[in-house]
């Protein structure tokens, strides 16, 4: 593999003002020469001077911060330039370009099948710049189509690995752990992107829902799944109640029941915790037994 070499040019400023004196002496020669009588060696010395000059001046490049040169002479990759400013290269070095700045990819809205295999829509936002411009321009033939393709690539081995939705916190799913998801993701798309000198800063989910011809099965679904949920936690948090309630009223001695009227005010209790609605009190004129 091509690795990254950063390159020192020298500073352009010099190189300019050299040049422009060369082509400036260069003219004045020519025009002195061209006048009677004419000198045939001055003005092909002139002439010579301002091809140089040009010739010098063509190796003057201008690097922008957050950018860099990358350096090829012949084909053969000979360095890359970091050092924002004027810069002056040898004229028979080619150069191109390379941001390393920070992008922002956002992936279009793939249908694809969840771990439990309902097909659902997901997008993602991919945050990413180029930390080795030798990689990104020589290992792959157009990285900025490599991220895009590699990153929905990993979005969509991401969506099988995980259920859409879990009632309960042992397993990950997509839209209950997006914390988990996300860092899952980021580390997918690195480990696809690092052979292109991609740095992955950041990776999350910017669009997640059921498929359109089953979200309102799902959603029924998940609703009944919600109730169930709920009941559950309702009946737990009943039977804690109506515990708490016997062994208080036996520790306390207010009331002495034997198990026939433990069952009944354990009833009673779960019936008034445990209803959707209000309960109605029935006032018992005689005692507990009759």
């Amino acid at each position: 593999m091509i690795r990254e070499q950063v390159r020192s040019a020298a500073s352009g400023v010099p190189v300019l003002i050299v040049g422009l004196a060369g082509i400036g002496a260069s003219v004045w020669l020519f025009v002195a020469s061209v006048q009677r009588p004419a000198t045939p060696a001055g003005i092909i010395l002139a002439v010579a001077g301002v091809l140089l000059s040009l010739f010098v001046l063509m190796g003057l490049k201008i690097v922008n911060p957050n950018e860099a040169r990358v350096l090829q002479l012949f084909g053969s990759y000979r360095g890359t330039i970091k050092t924002p400013g004027l810069r002056w290269v040898p004229p028979l070095m080619t150069t191109r370009n390379v941001s390393q700045r920070i992008r922002n990819f956002e992936s279009s809205h793939l249908k694809v099948n969840d771990l439990e295999g309902n097909p659902i829509e997901i997008a993602s936002v991919v945050v990413w710049r180029v930390v080795d411009t030798a990689e990104a321009l020589f290992e792959v033939d157009d990285y900025n189509n490599y991220v895009h393709v590699q990153s929905e690539a990993a979005l969509r081995n991401l969506a099988t690995s995980y259920p859409y939705d879990a009632h309960d916190d042992q397993h990950t799913s997509l839209r209950g752990h997006t914390a988990a998801v996300a860092e899952h993701l980021k580390r997918e798309i690195q480990d696809r992107l690092a052979k292109a000198g991609v740095e992955v800063l950041e990776a999350r989910i910017s669009h997640l829902a059921y498929a359109p011809e089953i979200a309102a099965a799902m959603l029924q679904r998940q609703q009944a799944g919600a109730i169930i949920a709920a009941r559950q936690r309702i009946v737990e948090g009943a039977v804690g109640m109506v515990e708490m309630a016997l062994t208080m009223l036996s520790h306390k001695g207010i009331v002495s029941l034997d198990e026939e009227r433990k069952a009944a005010m354990v009833s009673n209790l779960l019936v008034v915790l445990c209803g959707e609605r209000g309960a109605q009190p029935i006032v018992n004129t005689g005692t507990i037994y009759q």
